[in-house]
């Protein structure tokens, strides 16, 4: 049975932390860990973590969440490597299962799901459903990527191509999963499941100004994984209009 290692990281989350945490512990995979990585809150967030008894809890202070995500994947003993937001829940209590399935039955480097944004008060109110569909690799070009908290990779995709890019700031986690995916035989697998639930108000969408940065990084990291230019990056932000309406 393959062992998955859920990465959770967080910095002053109190209001939010105790879900996903409790999201993590009642998923009926039996072997997993979860690794928390917080970044010396100075809230109430590590009181609650620790009633929660992770298996391994670090907290100190750090330079970003994506440096904290690559200490996590550091620390990581799982042959899976997912993320678990402290603003996100999975969906139900067999996400692991299913995506560990997934991977398993198509002998695949790494899976992926559906996501829904959800209301920051009440995370049974849909307010985007991101429907991911299909990989095909010349998607890339028109904007088309997989939602990063359910991406599931096997740890050998990160020893192979190496882990977050800290030079960006927002969109890391495009860079990477760009990546892994334009790379000749990675096996890339959907896995048509509404994985995670994820509040809205994340630091991408947070202000104008961050909007504009998260473009900025978005077309560096197409054009440096020679997915495209401005016509991904065009197509990548008109995907998004469709998820207001679907479901």
């Amino acid at each position: 049975m393959l062992k998955i290692s859920v990465i959770t990281l967080c910095k002053n989350n109190e209001a939010t932390i105790a879900d996903a945490m409790r999201s993590f512990q009642t998923q009926d995979y039996p072997n997993k860990e979860h690794i928390v990585i917080d970044g010396a809150s100075t809230d109430n967030t590590l009181y609650i973590i620790k009633q929660f008894n992770p298996d391994i809890l670090q907290s100190e202070p750090d330079q970003g969440m994506y440096y904290a995500a690559n200490k996590g994947i550091s620390l990581a003993t799982g042959d899976i490597i997912a993320f678990l937001h402290a603003d996100d829940i999975f969906a139900s209590n067999n996400v692991l299962s299913q995506m560990v399935s997934a991977i398993e039955q198509e002998n695949s480097d790494a899976a992926y799901a559906d996501l829904e944004y959800v209301a920051k008060e009440n995370v049974d109110k849909v307010v985007r459903y991101w429907h991911s569909g299909e990989f095909k690799p010349k998607r890339l070009k028109y904007g088309w990527m997989p939602p990063h908290p359910t991406f599931f990779a096997k740890k050998t995709a990160y020893e192979s191509y190496g882990v977050f890019d800290t030079s960006y700031r927002i969109a890391a986690d495009y860079d990477l999963m760009m990546r892994f995916v334009s790379k000749p035989g990675f096996k890339l697998t959907y896995c048509p499941i509404t994985a995670v639930k994820m509040r809205t108000g994340g630091i991408s969408n947070r202000s104008f100004r961050n909007i504009c940065q998260k473009m900025r990084e978005d077309l560096r990291a197409a054009r440096t994984n020679k997915i495209g230019g401005i016509v991904t990056l065009i197509f990548k932000n008109l995907r998004k209009l469709g998820q207001f309406f679907c479901r």
